[in-house]
């Protein structure tokens, strides 16, 4: 072994690049896989992020921990392929090129072609990529960048294809409608992401509207408030909660009769005549301020102002029948215009009854479909075009722009008797974050899977699965799924997987392609690119003859969690290669992903995997929290409140971040506030002490060549595990408890139990074994028996460098590269070892007598410390031996001093 500096001489980071350079003059990477090329297969899925910036910590932390868990696999005898994967379409690609080009309409893009659009898209997918390599490969990741996969290839676009034609065929598609956040001024739906990014402090206009009750022997009318007046030429229901207590009430000066929650009558109109009556405040709240045109109200003047004729349930009045405002849906009378119940009406606002559109809010599309208002899947009207205007059904207000249509709708409310009170509401809205226009929520036709339907399968598939923590499955996930709802899964937009669906013009036919080669053979065209700007042109002809003309592809993409769900299957182009090895190894043995993929890429594998296969996708899964600044904020590249990844790895290494991060709540799906000091603590409390030990391993073995003896070859293991000497059966065993626990932890996928355990073996090595075996390393016992010590402490260090290889696979790497130099065929790096058997019985009582010695020796410093005298009664009697264990007592006595 070579001489080796001391600990303050010996730089991390310097040394992780050197091992950089060693890995990659050997192809270390390669290497491994090589040899291990004929073990059995432990399949990882490597989610896919996108390259359109630069991996942050949560990035680093989810990649450290697929790196210890496929490292740690290699070694314990399995062949793991580790392919990284891009995320190429969909939103944030699109939102960059926005940007870039100034696009704020859809007829924009059209107006560009849509060719152009998506190879500008194209062009920016990977430029990130080498910093990506740079950085990850820094953080010590093995995994194959030039062998990625990447969702806008052909081949794996062609197993998203299949992977639809499958649903299909298994009526598991539909197509329906969803109401979405929607931009009038670029005429295309927005994902929830989009609808957060541009919120505005406006005023609406806030009106309660009366509808009459059909048959009731009062005339009364259920009052409803809304703030979106335009929404109510469409209405289909309303909805009550079927637990709040509601009353009829009369107003004692005006006579007309109104059914509200009992809990929001001070919100009614008084109506009660007043001198100098002037406009006031009609209702606040933290975050709105209303001002009302009925007159003056407080909750007193309500109280006084109107008579409780009767209080009921909110359930006893679902089904009762009411007067439409309009004549619009006169078609859909039998099923609508009726009262129903769900838990989404709270009563912190409005009346405590909610006028249903279904075509224009989310809960009321849900609750209407689920009352049989209208039916899923069927042509719902949605009487508002795409530019935000009424269509000629809406025929009083036809051509005008919704928002400019809600003075005029409520002129006709008050025509028709039905106002009964407006003012002024100010709250904070969504605009549309490109073309700057107020969104409206809208009903858009969209491709379905019917995840319902799959309910049963999915809960049951997700027991089958392994999680750490155990509580996120459990809990978040599997109310995630209990309450799972149809997924659409297409989006108008340019850049992503087209649809394939070839429709005719009368919408007879339909044709699912699930191949580029179905395509080719039906159209007659050849296929090199599956984007849409290289098959919407492409036509298939009629099967019922030239007269019915030709099949054309749907505009629709989908959506880019579905091609990320398709993973397992796209990234090795199943079914169209690779069907052997898939069909062995599903479901995959490995997934990790922060705590945000319970409702993403958690979730769209589990549904894409229960439809295709009726089985999970994965067997074992991480969760891991997330990693925010010091303060407890989110991380911000605006407010620098963060070190960057590479400062951390430059002043202290990537093996202390590992370690840092993993020993932490955030493996156990809890937040991390990162601090830089933290990791810093980690090269104290670990790796000095790790190398202080190895120091002093190479410096009393180069001793003995400095001293004319011959250089120190370790003794065989076999004969050292029979070494008489207390302190070495003691650490022998110690190792070997070592390496048992690390396996049995790694087994159940617990590495944040590793870092502990691996802190408290570092402190016996060093403040037990070293210390109190001071002499003997250094030869004033004899040079046989200093042998012995050297070469037990040479197998401790090489076995834990061993174990801990996945954890910090530079450090360990240093180590053994000068360890390996006086082992006759040792492997030409540590991460082709194996992991380490356990050799031999551990020794349990010597171990617990040892920490119970240790225990006593602390408390007796402790007490000297504090007293600053001798002790009184002296060590040896302190400690009390078994009869098969007098050679603690021999310890006792040589450790008084």
């Amino acid at each position: 072994m070579e001489e080796v500096c001391e600990g303050k001489d010996f730089s991390f980071p310097s040394q992780e690049e050197h091992i950089l350079s060693y890995w990659s003059q050997i192809d270390a990477f390669k290497g491994q896989l090589a040899r291990t090329q004929n073990l059995p297969e432990y399949i990882f899925y490597d989610g896919p992020p996108f390259a359109t910036g630069l991996p942050h910590y949560g990035h680093i932390l989810a990649g450290t921990i697929k790196d210890i868990v496929t490292r740690f696999q290699s070694m314990t005898g399995h062949h793991v392929t580790r392919r990284f994967g891009w995320d190429c379409h969909g939103l944030p690609v699109e939102n960059e090129i926005d940007r870039k080009l100034g696009i704020k309409r859809r007829d924009q893009i059209l107006e560009m072609g849509i060719d152009k659009y998506n190879e500008e898209c194209r062009s920016i997918v990977t430029r990130y990529v080498e910093e990506w390599e740079t950085i990850i490969t820094r953080t010590g990741r093995w995994i194959d960048f030039k062998n990625d996969y990447k969702t806008m290839d052909l081949k794996f676009m062609e197993s998203v294809w299949w992977v639809f034609a499958q649903l299909y065929q298994k009526g598991l598609i539909y197509k329906g409608f969803k109401v979405m956040p929607y931009s009038t001024g670029c005429k295309t739906p927005l994902s929830n992401f989009e609808a957060g990014e541009n919120y505005k402090l406006v005023p609406d206009p806030e009106i309660m509207v009366a509808f009459p009750i059909v048959g009731d022997p009062d005339n009364a009318a259920f009052v409803a408030w809304t703030t979106t007046p335009w929404t109510l030429p469409s209405n289909l229901a309303l909805c009550v909660n079927a637990n709040f207590v509601y009353v009829k009430v009369r107003n004692k000066y005006s006579g007309k009769i109104y059914v509200v929650a009992e809990s929001r009558l001070s919100e009614l109109p008084t109506e009660k005549p007043k001198p100098n009556a002037a406009n006031g405040p009609s209702g606040d709240s933290k975050k709105s301020k209303s001002k009302g045109s009925s007159g003056e109200k407080t909750k007193d003047s309500a109280a006084d102002s109107f008579e409780v004729l009767e209080k009921f349930s909110g359930a006893s009045l679902v089904g009762k029948k009411y007067e439409p405002l309009f004549n619009y849906f006169l078609e859909f009378s039998d099923a609508a215009f009726r009262v129903i119940a769900d838990n989404y009406v709270t009563d912190d606002s409005g009346t405590g009854i909610v006028h249903c559109a279904p075509a224009f809010g989310e809960d009321d599309y849900r609750v209407c479909i689920g009352n049989q208002i209208i039916n899923k899947g069927e042509n719902l009207i949605v009487a508002v075009d795409d530019d935000g205007c009424f269509t000629g059904k809406i025929t009083d207000f036809s051509g005008c722009y919704v928002k400019d249509a809600d003075k005029d709708i409520i002129e006709a409310l008050k025509a028709k008797g039905r106002l009964v009170k407006q003012g002024t509401f100010t709250h904070s809205y969504p605009f549309c974050w490109r073309s700057d226009t107020p969104l409206i929520y809208r009903a858009v036709p969209s491709w379905f899977v019917r995840v319902e339907q799959l309910k049963e399968q999915l809960l049951d598939n997700n027991k089958q699965t392994y999680w750490v923590p155990d509580y996120v499955k459990d809990k978040r996930f599997h109310n995630w799924l209990e309450n799972a709802r149809d997924w659409a899964i297409s989006r108008s937009r340019f850049w992503g997987t087209p649809i394939p669906v070839w429709i005719s013009e009368d919408g007879e036919e339909v044709i699912v392609m699930d191949s580029v080669e179905k395509l080719e053979r039906l159209s007659g065209a050849k296929v090199f690119d599956l984007h849409r700007h290289n098959i919407d042109h492409i036509t298939v002809p009629s099967s019922r003859g030239p007269e019915f003309g030709v099949l054309r592809r749907i505009d629709d993409v989908f959506d880019c969690w579905f091609e990320s769900g398709s993973m397992p299957y796209a990234y090795i182009h199943y079914p169209f290669e690779n069907v052997e090895l898939f069909e062995k190894n599903f479901p995959g043995h490995f997934v990790a992903e922060g705590l945000d993929q319970t409702r993403g890429w958690f979730y769209t594998l589990m549904v894409l995997s229960t439809a295709l296969f009726g089985k999970p996708a994965f067997r074992n899964l991480i969760c891991n929290g997330l990693v925010l600044a010091e303060d407890g904020k989110k991380m911000s590249k605006r407010l620098k409140n963060y070190p960057s990844p590479m400062e951390v790895i430059n002043d202290y290494g990537a093996d202390a971040l590992r370690l840092y991060l993993i020993n932490s709540p955030v493996v156990r799906a809890e937040t991390l506030r990162f601090k830089k000091d933290g990791v810093f603590g980690v090269v104290k409390d670990v790796f000095l002490p790790w190398y202080n030990a190895y120091r002093f391993l190479v410096q009393n073995a180069k001793r003995l060549e400095y001293e004319g003896s011959a250089p120190f070859v370790p003794i065989a293991v076999a004969v050292i595990q029979k070494s008489s000497n207390v302190l070495d059966q003691w650490i022998n065993s110690a190792t070997q408890s070592l390496v048992h626990f690390v396996r049995e932890e790694m087994d159940a996928y617990r590495l944040y139990t590793v870092v502990p355990y691996l802190l408290k073996f570092l402190d016996n090595l060093t403040n037990i074994y070293v210390r109190f075996n001071r002499k003997r390393l250094k030869g004033r016992t004899g040079e046989e028996d200093c042998r012995m010590a050297l070469s037990t402490l040479y197998n401790v260090l090489l076995t834990s460098c061993k174990v801990m290889a996945p954890f910090t696979p530079f450090f360990t790497e240093v180590l053994y590269q000068n360890m390996r130099k006086i082992c006759d065929g040792a492997e030409e790096s540590i991460h082709y070892c194996s992991f380490p058997q356990e050799e031999g019985k551990r020794g349990e009582r010597i171990e617990e007598s040892v920490a119970r010695m240790m225990k006593i020796i602390d408390l007796a410093r402790n007490i000297r410390e504090r007293h600053n005298k001798p002790l009184k009664t002296p060590l040896r009697e302190m400690v009390v031996v078994h009869p098969d264990e007098d050679f603690l007592g021999d310890i006792v006595g040589k450790l008084r001093e």
